[in-house]
């Protein structure tokens, strides 16, 4: 199906597909063939946001909250009922979505250049927004540890100007940040990537993964060891793009196979 959001925004042709298997799912390696649903097809849930970013699924309400970065909101679409609303506007230009262990919405917002946590009531927490004094440059995309440890990518794309937050100089390296869930304390854990972005766990949570979107020539998908004191060690390259491949956000499902986020910067 196709559904429409009536908010402002860029729109763009989607015809679905009635063939089962959909055909525009190509599977390039016979091990995926175990993941490709046949009675299914891709289908687009909504258009009109002019910068989607950020998708987390609530399945306890059944709704998925998506970033909707320029228009400065977060849009709510509801499984039930197939409709899109407005979930919270302004919304600090936020990006990257993800939920705790307690299952509070937990965001990166431009606007503010911080980490938040929505309470139960609605109240907003601010978790961190400057490091040794200096304020962060612009949270970008977070995730969430078993343990409660919170990480976050901390590149300067949302003070770059005024269209994803609000134009400022950057006090601080392009930097990962981990918050420890006994203490509250920001760590800074990593400053030797070019634009850090998405990132995900391994299913044992020993292997962090972090996509440097500005890496050069290409961009990268590294990968570290990560031991129970939340330290790193181990660096390697996992996805070289090797090409116009903007690797951007990524997911790590329950067999390890890591899901990249695959545009093109061409």
């Amino acid at each position: 199906m196709m559904i429409q959001s009536a908010a402002p925004g860029a729109n763009f042709d989607f015809a679905p597909n009635q063939r089962y298997p959909d055909p525009r799912i190509e599977v390039l390696d016979p091990s995926f063939a175990k993941y490709r649903i046949f009675s299914s097809s891709v289908e687009m849930l909504g258009s009109g946001m002019r910068w989607a970013e950020g998708p987390v699924w609530f399945g306890d309400g059944r709704y998925l909250l998506v970033s909707d970065i320029p228009n400065n909101r977060i849009m709510r679409y509801d499984e039930a009922s197939c409709a899109w609303g407005v979930f919270r506007s302004p919304s600090n230009f936020a990006n990257g979505l993800c939920r705790d262990r307690q299952g509070r919405l937990l965001a990166c917002e431009h606007g503010g250049r911080r980490i938040t946590r929505t309470e139960y009531d609605g109240k907003i927490t601010v978790l961190a927004d400057q490091f040794e004094g200096k304020p962060l440059n612009s949270p970008n995309d977070i995730v969430c540890q078993s343990n409660g440890a919170i990480w976050f990518t901390d590149p300067p794309f949302g003070i770059g100007g005024h269209w994803e937050g609000e134009k400022a100089q950057a006090q601080l390296p392009h930097a990962v940040y981990r918050i420890d869930p006994a203490t509250g304390q920001l760590q800074q854990v990593l400053t030797d990537l070019a634009g850090p972005n998405g990132l995900a766990f391994s299913p044992d949570e020993q292997v962090l993964y972090l996509v440097e979107s500005r890496a050069q020539p290409y961009r990268k998908v590294w990968a570290y060891d990560l031991n129970a004191a939340g330290q790193l060690s181990g660096k390697r390259l996992v996805i070289d793009a090797e090409g116009p491949g903007a690797l951007d956000g990524i997911a790590v499902d329950q067999d390890g196979n890591i899901w990249c986020g695959w545009g093109s910067d061409g």
